[in-house]
């Protein structure tokens, strides 16, 4: 009943936010992001650390935007997902690369969109699905009250949410045997057995092979995207990179080029990364009924 409560609470304050214009909810993002620089914390630390061995050469008033723009990213939401704001979207991002995405779609094995945790990302899936059916993985929140939120503001006729389970695996193989799209973000650490240690920026960090099981499985082609904030309600850039070949049928050599796309995509707005996200923890043990194999 609180649960229900909360999600409904929480809906409603996003509705409401979503009538606000999109350069002052960006304000607020960014009054708050500085508030949250000056304010101590372990976030905050992570990200210092990440993003100064990442970047040697940049100083503290980048780091320091990066935290900006992490809060900006979080004010903008109720604006890009609500959808009285729907009409907006197309003017406010650029995108070129539609003809890609049709040419790649045309070869019927469908398309696997990978994004590191940078910019816009949470509009990807809400924006892409306007074109193409999608079908995107995600690690289910611990709250249910956050998870009927995602369900409400996020979840349409053209765009499925599936847990990072088994089934919801299962649902990833199906979507790309229709010749459709899938998307997850793949900088995430997976549960113990379900990844392999390669370098990020450097560092070794524990990988995801799911991304290389569903090629291997699919022959579905590899695009990393990536929506970049351009400014106070200038909107959004729009990026898409093929990856050049196929991944490696070694899982070590299959995470290291896919690491390698998620920087070159990173590089491209380096301010606008998840920083502080704990990138390089150890991996959780796994329940084997959760455990996504995509071996079947």
């Amino acid at each position: 009943m609180l649960d229900n409560l909360a999600a409904r609470a929480a809906y409603a304050v996003f509705r409401m936010l979503g009538h606000f214009p999109l350069a002052l909810l960006q304000s607020l993002g960014l009054l708050f992001g500085w508030a949250g620089w000056l304010a101590p914390g372990s976030y905050k630390r992570r990200a210092q650390e990440n993003f100064s061995i990442a970047f040697p050469g940049l100083g503290r008033s980048m780091q320091r935007q990066a935290m900006e723009q992490l809060l900006q990213m979080f004010f903008e939401l109720p604006y890009l997902w609500a959808r009285q704001n729907d009409a907006q979207m197309d003017a406010l991002v650029h995108c070129d690369q539609w003809p890609l995405f049709e040419s790649l779609l045309a070869e019927g094995k469908g398309m696997i969109l990978i994004t590191p945790h940078v910019g816009c990302f949470e509009v990807l899936g809400p924006l892409f699905s306007r074109k193409y059916k999608s079908t995107v993985i995600f690690k289910e929140p611990k709250m249910r009250w956050l998870k009927e939120l995602i369900n409400r503001v996020r979840v349409s006729s053209n765009l499925s949410m599936v847990p990072a389970t088994h089934g919801g695996v299962k649902a990833l193989i199906k979507t790309l045997r229709r010749g459709h799209t899938v998307g997850m973000l793949p900088d995430q650490v997976p549960n113990e057995g379900d990844g392999v240690y390669a370098p990020f920026f450097g560092r070794p960090a524990y990988t995801m092979t799911l991304v290389q099981k569903l090629q291997h499985y699919s022959g579905a082609p590899v695009v990393t995207v990536g929506i970049e904030r351009l400014g106070l309600g200038r909107g959004y850039r729009f990026h898409a990179t093929r990856m050049p070949e196929a991944m490696s049928a070694d899982p070590v050599i299959a995470a290291t080029q896919m690491n390698q796309a998620l920087e070159d995509m990173i590089r491209k707005m380096p301010l606008q990364y998840l920083w502080g996200y704990n990138r390089y923890r150890k991996p959780r043990p796994a329940h084997p009924a959760d455990r996504p194999a995509a071996g079947h």
